[in-house]
């Protein structure tokens, strides 16, 4: 059995104090880390060991290999002399800082990413010939999530639309799947995309709000735009603050079409199902998480990965019959503002993807992935889709842009495992070297090569309507509200609380009271509970409703709530002074066993005092939040710290409170309590929850004797995500 760790070591062994002076060779990346696989520009395994792909040597050279003896001091007329010319080494250093960036990408900047394996199950021969989806077919592959609207630098956890991007490095070619985690779009038609970005993005004037959709353009564009109404709709729900990369669905966005090895074309919709759940965070939650840890998805993604609670999603399609008018029932298929309810489609679950290793290089893997949904394989064809056309240029046009010409499939990541004879030739940054001297075709000089494929990839021979040329939209397009509706009602009573409340933050940070009253005007469209309480919260009369609404049947399957998962990789802070340590090894090894993590926390870092198996602290009274937790263990009611004073830690300043629990706890409490998280505790712990004021028979309070019975309920409690009972819905 693997030996459980707390994710989070930054280096491949622990250093010494003192700086080394024995040369060596660089430490290989962590056991959790792996770079991409070994194969050549033009697509040939090489074999070659993933070390020797790094830099190598244990002394300092230049970028040609000339070893260096002094890198901390330029080449001087004398110690107090003027800096020469000819210092080359200096001039290759700075040279190359001053180069290292490279445009980020204009949308889905903020990203991270890991490897993984994708397992076909082998049930999809029926729809398509895409041979990595056989029973049994091992596919690496490489997963980017990103947020849309932030720059690099920005936070993860703001209300936004995810990125769900998946590389599938096939044994006919990459495959790249470029989703979201919200399964329709703000638009139609790919020629509004750069409208919507750039009402969506911070205003030009400032360059503000960073990451965030609560300004005047965004809602001028949406509200003018009322095809923007059911995209709008899944990013106010708990959808737009994902707890994790980890528990988000994916999709495709659009129609696809698939063809089998009999020439049998089928539509279908592609789907990700995360095994531990689809969960988000509270918006007070996230608020605090951007400040305390902007980096909170990113890291959580690779300390899961790294403790061995590896991600996965199970692969699936929605089918639907490929008809001449590409619909199902009454729903245009090509319609990306629409979805198909699952009760009328089930998701069939064709593969299993797991991601089990980190990158070992954030620029060279996770920045450089160059993903386009033009990337596709035999048996998987694009539709008609206005939207989908777009993409088709438009992810090209910008991979040249932002890494330096067409050669960026010869980038480690991005290089495909099959063989490469493309007859491309040239350009920025070519890394092959081509032999022949006929890269053309026919040719005789280089003996007829390279040959057409008989097999290769076909596209499928759809029959292209006779018809005018015109700027429009077909009439099925028209309906903007009765799927957001479907989407409302489909809602648990607290998840539409949620958005009411979003919807209200949201436009109150909007200027203009026109634009203000001209959503709250849409959301009638909607529901009329939903404009009549967004209206009251922002001072605003209630809208008359423009009709009687949509008649449409709610679509269980929309909502997060109801159901049970597994906790594989949750957090459990175990909270703790300096008595009863063995319940606290005693249930720090449960935790481990359980497959989630412990973080220990106590009022003083390194290890806690006492005999037996040392217990080392990960989080301080001082650096801790309840943020950083799934659910929170009291050991006991631990006394107030020697830094719980006000002027050293704001979240100290509490009065007497800190006379008998250290009132960073307390504060820890209230937030984890009004987050509806799960709460336990033993020993004392029933003091420090009637000092914080929370009685100890609330719904999600576990209060016992024995710290594994107290562990095995909060574990209980977690399968649901929250403890919504704390707070029932009006």
């Amino acid at each position: 059995m693997k030996k459980p760790i707390i994710p989070g070591r930054p280096g491949g062994e622990a250093p010494q104090v003192e700086e080394p002076v024995e040369p060596r060779e660089p430490l290989p990346p962590k056991p959790d880390q792996r770079g991409p696989d070994s194969y050549s520009p033009t697509g040939q395994a090489t074999g070659v060991p993933a070390e020797f792909r790094a830099q190598r040597g244990a002394y300092l050279t230049t970028a040609q290999g000339l070893r260096l003896p002094d890198t901390d001091h330029s080449l001087k007329a004398g110690p107090r002399g003027p800096v020469l010319l000819r210092d080359h080494h200096l001039r290759e250093k700075i040279t190359h800082f001053d180069h290292e960036r490279i445009p980020e990408r204009v949308v889905h900047a903020r990203g991270a990413a890991a490897h993984g394996v994708f397992r076909g199950y082998g049930n999809a021969a029926a729809i398509t010939k895409a041979a990595f989806l056989a029973k049994g077919e091992e596919t690496p592959v490489f997963v980017r999530f990103s947020t849309v609207l932030g720059s690099r630098g920005s936070a993860d956890t703001v209300r936004d639309t995810r990125g769900f991007a998946t590389k599938f490095y096939t044994s006919e070619g990459v495959f790249d799947l470029v989703g979201n985690n919200i399964p329709v779009f703000f638009i139609q038609d790919a020629i509004k995309f750069p409208d919507v970005i750039h009402a969506a993005k911070p205003q030009p004037d400032r360059e503000i709000p960073q990451a965030a959709s609560a300004h005047d353009t965004f809602w001028d564009f949406v509200s003018l735009h009322t095809e923007a109404t059911h995209h709008t709709l899944w990013n106010m729900s708990d959808r737009g603050i994902p707890r994790s990369f980890r528990t988000m669905e994916g999709f495709g966005v659009h129609t696809f079409r698939l063809v089998n090895a009999d020439g049998e074309t089928s539509l279908v919709k592609f789907h990700w199902k995360p095994r531990a759940g689809v969960h988000s965070l509270v918006w007070e939650e996230a608020q605090l998480i951007n400040g305390m840890d902007p980096d909170f998805h990113r890291r959580d993604l690779a300390d899961a990965i790294e403790a061995g609670a590896f991600p996965e999603w199970e692969f699936g399609v929605q089918v639907f019959p490929d008809t001449p008018e590409q619909t199902f029932e009454g729903i245009d298929l090509l319609d990306p503002t629409k979805i198909v309810p699952e009760e009328l489609a089930p998701v069939q679950p064709i593969g299993l993807l797991t991601l089990n290793a980190n990158p070992v290089n954030f620029f060279a893997e996770t920045e450089q992935v160059a993903f386009h949904v033009g990337h596709l394989v035999p048996g998987i064809d694009v539709t008609d889709d206005p939207l989908l056309a777009g993409r088709l240029f438009s992810y090209l046009d910008t991979q040249i842009t932002r890494l330096g010409g067409p050669n960026f499939a010869q980038l480690p990541i991005n290089r495909t495992h099959a063989q490469v004879n493309d007859l491309l030739r040239d350009g920025m940054h070519q890394s092959a070297v081509h032999a022949g001297v006929a890269p053309y075709r026919p040719n005789s000089l280089d003996g007829g090569c390279p040959f057409q494929a008989a097999g290769g990839y076909v596209e499928a021979p759809v029959q292209v309507a006779a018809a005018p040329r015109v700027r429009a939209a077909p009439a099925s397009f028209d309906d903007h509200f009765s799927q957001p509706r479907m989407f409302w009602l489909s809602l648990s009573p607290v998840e539409r609380e949620h958005v009411i409340a979003a919807y209200t933050f949201e436009l109150s940070k909007v200027y203009e009271p026109a634009i203000r009253e001209r959503v709250v005007r849409v959301l009638a469209g909607i529901d009329p509970r939903l404009s009549a309480q967004v209206a009251e919260g922002l001072g605003l009369p209630t809208p008359e409703h423009p009709g009687k609404p949509a008649s449409v049947s709610a679509s269980p399957a929309l909502s997060q709530m109801g159901g049970t998962w597994p906790n594989a990789g949750r957090v459990i802070g175990i909270v703790t002074g300096d008595d009863d340590l063995d319940a606290v090894r005693r249930v720090r090894r449960e935790v481990f066993e359980a497959g989630m993590v412990p973080l220990v926390v106590a009022a003083s870092g390194g290890v806690l005092p006492g005999g037996g198996d040392p217990v080392p602290v990960q989080r301080t009274f001082a650096g801790a939040r309840s943020v950083e937790f799934d659910a929170l263990l009291m050991a006991g009611a631990p006394g107030p710290g020697k830094d719980a004073r006000g002027v050293r830690d704001a979240k100290a300043a509490n009065g007497k409170a800190a006379m008998v629990i250290d009132p960073r706890i307390l504060l820890m409490l209230h937030e984890a309590y009004r987050h509806a998280k799960p709460l336990g505790g033993w020993g004392d712990a029933a003091t420090a929850f009637d000092v914080a004021g929370i009685a100890t028979d609330a719904p999600g309070i576990v209060i016992g004797s024995d710290p594994a019975a107290v562990l095995g309920e909060v574990a209980e409690l977690l399968t649901r995500h929250r403890v919504w009972d704390r707070f029932p819905a009006a």
